[in-house]
C-alpha cells in the first residue's frame, strides 16, 4: 500500500478500504459528529448576535467579527491541512481539532467581552478548518470503493442540514436558555465524539514533507482579504470605502503572487498534480457555484420572513426545516442510483430542480401563508441532494488516493469562498433592489393611487399627517423589500441553469481503481 517514504498511489481495491478499522458504524458516528458539529458553528451563532452584543459590550458594527474572524480564521487554516496531515498524522490532526474546538467552545461561552471572543473565535475557526477535510477524507478511507458513494452521501447530508438546523437550535437555545448555550451545546457532543476517534480511528502513514511558507502566506493573505472585503463591504458601502479598496488590492495582489508562485516553485503548497485532474478542477468551479446557490437562499429567508411577515425566530426555523428533510431523502437516493445511472445526469438533474424552486420562490408575495416557503424549500432540499453529494463523488473518483486531503481542503475551501461570495453578491443586489423599488414606486403614490388621503391636504392633520405618511412609506417600503427578494432569487435561478452544460465537462470514471506501489 506504501512504501518508507508513505506514499499512496491510488484508492484501495473493490472489497477492501484504505484504512481497514474494527468498527465502521460507530466511527463513521464519530466522524460524522465532529463534521456536524463544525458545521452548526458556522450558523448556530448567527441569531445570537443581538444578546452577545449587549453581554459583551458591542456595537452592531463590531459584533459582526464574532462571525468574521471565525469565517477567516478557517479560510486562512485550511490550505494547511494537507501538510499537516503528512506531518503529524491523519490521526492525531483530527484528535487536536476537535478537542482544540471543543475547549474553544468553553472559552467562547465564558468570554466576557469582545476582544476575548473573537480571540476564542479566531482559535475555534483554524481547529474547524481541519475537521471538514479530514472527516471527508476519513470517510472515503474507511470504506471500500463500492460504498464511496453511500459514505460521500452520508457525508454530505450533513454539510448540507447543519446550515439549516444551525439557526433553528441556536434561536431555542437563545431564548430558552441563554447565547451562551450556542457555545457550551458542542461539549457533550465534542467529548463523545473525541472518544470514538481515539479509540477507533486509525491514521494514514506520516510522511515527509517540506512546508510552502511562501504559497500559504500568499493564499492566506488573498483569502483573508478576500474574505473581509466581502464580509465588511456592505457595511463599509463597498468601494466607497478606502478599507475595501485596499482588501481588495490586497486580495488581487496576493493571489496572482500565489498562482505564479505555485506554478513554478518546485515543491508548492498543492501538488501540481491536483490541479492535472480535470473532475477536481470542474469540481472546485462547481463548488463555488454551489456555495453560491445553497447558501444564498439560507441567508435571505431569515430575515425576510421576520421582518416583512413577522415571523418570529423559532418559527422561520422551523419553515426552512423541509429542506432538510428534501436534502435527506435525495441524497440517500443520490447513493443508490451511484454506479447505475450516470452521475452527471443525476447533478444535472439536481441543477434544474434546484433552479425551478428558486423560479417557485421568485413568486413569492406579501399575501402568502407560509405553505409556499415549506414546498419551495423541500423541492430546493431535493435539488441540493442530488448536486452536493454526487460531485463530492466525482470529484474524488478519478483522484490518486494520497491526494485525498490535499484535494478535500481545497474544495472545502472553494465552497467557503462561494458561500461568502453569494452572501455578499445577494446583499448588495438587496440593498441597491430595495433602493430602486422604492423610487419607482413612490413615483407612483399620488392622490389617484390613493384616492382615500388628499395628499394636497394632508398638512391639516397636523402630526397626524406625519403618521399617515409615514405608514404609507413603511407600505412602500415592505412591496420596494418583497420585489428586491424576488429580484435574487431570479438571479440564482439563472446562475443555476447556466452552469448545468458545464456538467459535461466532468469525467465519467472507467473501471476499478488499483492500488499501486511507487518504488
Amino acid at each position: 500500500m506504501a512504501t518508507a517514504a508513505g506514499s499512496v498511489r491510488a484508492a484501495p481495491v473493490e472489497g477492501r478500504p484504505l484504512l481497514p478499522v474494527r468498527n465502521r458504524g460507530l466511527l463513521t458516528v464519530g466522524v460524522m459528529g465532529a463534521m456536524v458539529m463544525q458545521i452548526l458553528d458556522t450558523t448556530i451563532a448567527n441569531v445570537a448576535l443581538p444578546h452577545m452584543q449587549t453581554s459583551l459590550g458591542a456595537t452592531v458594527d463590531t459584533v459582526t467579527w464574532v462571525l468574521t474572524s471565525y469565517i477567516v480564521a478557517t479560510a486562512i487554516a485550511l490550505p494547511a491541512t494537507g501538510w499537516l496531515s503528512d506531518r503529524i498524522g491523519s490521526r492525531n490532526l483530527f484528535l487536536v481539532s476537535v478537542g482544540g474546538f471543543v475547549i474553544a467552545s468553553m472559552l467562547c461561552g465564558i468570554a466576557t467581552s469582545l476582544p476575548e471572543m473573537v480571540a476564542f473565535r479566531v482559535l475555534q475557526g483554524i481547529c474547524a478548518a481541519f475537521i471538514n477535510p479530514l472527516s471527508q477524507t476519513a470517510m472515503l478511507d474507511i470504506n471500500p470503493p463500492e460504498r464511496a458513494a453511500k459514505a460521500m452521501s452520508v457525508w454530505g447530508m450533513g454539510v448540507m442540514v447543519g446550515p439549516i438546523m444551525g439557526p433553528v437550535i441556536g434561536g431555542f437555545l437563545t431564548e430558552n436558555y441563554d447565547w451562551r448555550w450556542v457555545f457550551y451545546v458542542n461539549v457533550p457532543v465534542g467529548v463523545l465524539t473525541f472518544a470514538i476517534l481515539w479509540f477507533l480511528l486509525p491514521s494514514r502513514e506520516k510522511a515527509q514533507r517540506s512546508f510552502d511558507y511562501a504559497g500559504f502566506v500568499y493564499v492566506g493573505v488573498a483569502v483573508a482579504a478576500f474574505q473581509l472585503m466581502l464580509d465588511r463591504g456592505q457595511s463599509e458601502d463597498w468601494f466607497e470605502s478606502w478599507e475595501i479598496v485596499a482588501e481588495g488590492l490586497v486580495a488581487a495582489a496576493a493571489a496572482w503572487m500565489a498562482v505564479v508562485h505555485l506554478t513554478t516553485a518546485p515543491r508548492p503548497l498543492f501538488d501540481r498534480a491536483l490541479f492535472h485532474n480535470r473532475n477536481l478542477v470542474m469540481g472546485m468551479i462547481f463548488m463555488v457555484v454551489v456555495g453560491i446557490s445553497t447558501m444564498a437562499p439560507m441567508a435571505l429567508l431569515p430575515p425576510m420572513l421576520q421582518q416583512l411577515f413577522g415571523y418570529p425566530v423559532i418559527d422561520t426555523g422551523m419553515m426552512m426545516a423541509p429542506r432538510g428533510v428534501g436534502v435527506l431523502f435525495t441524497m440517500w437516493l443520490a447513493g443508490q442510483m451511484m454506479g447505475k445511472v450516470d452521475t452527471r445526469i443525476v447533478i444535472m438533474t439536481g441543477l434544474v430542480i434546484f433552479a425551478w424552486s428558486l423560479r417557485m420562490m421568485a413568486n413569492y408575495s406579501l399575501e402568502m401563508d407560509y405553505w409556499p416557503v415549506v414546498s419551495a424549500g423541500f423541492i430546493q432540499g431535493l435539488g441540493m441532494g442530488l448536486v452536493f453529494m454526487p460531485l463530492n463523488a466525482l470529484a474524488f473518483a478519478t483522484l490518486d488516493g494520497k491526494y485525498r486531503t490535499d484535494g478535500a481542503s481545497i474544495l472545502n475551501l472553494m465552497r467557503s469562498i462561494g458561500q461568502s461570495a453569494g452572501i455578499s453578491m445577494v446583499t448588495v443586489l438587496l440593498a441597491r433592489n430595495i433602493q430602486t423599488s422604492h423610487a419607482d414606486l413612490a413615483a407612483h403614490v399620488t392622490a389617484n393611487t390613493i384616492p382615500a388621503v388628499n395628499l394636497a391636504q394632508i398638512d391639516r392633520f397636523g402630526s397626524l399627517s406625519d403618521a399617515t405618511l409615514g405608514m404609507a412609506d413603511a407600505m412602500v417600503n415592505r412591496q420596494a423589500a418583497m420585489i428586491a427578494y424576488i429580484d435574487d432569487f431570479y438571479l440564482m435561478a439563472w446562475i443555476s441553469i447556466a452552469v448545468v452544460p458545464l456538467v459535461l465537462l466532468l469525467r465519467k470514471p472507467r473501471g476499478k481503481v488499483e492500488v499501486v506501489h511507487s518504488e
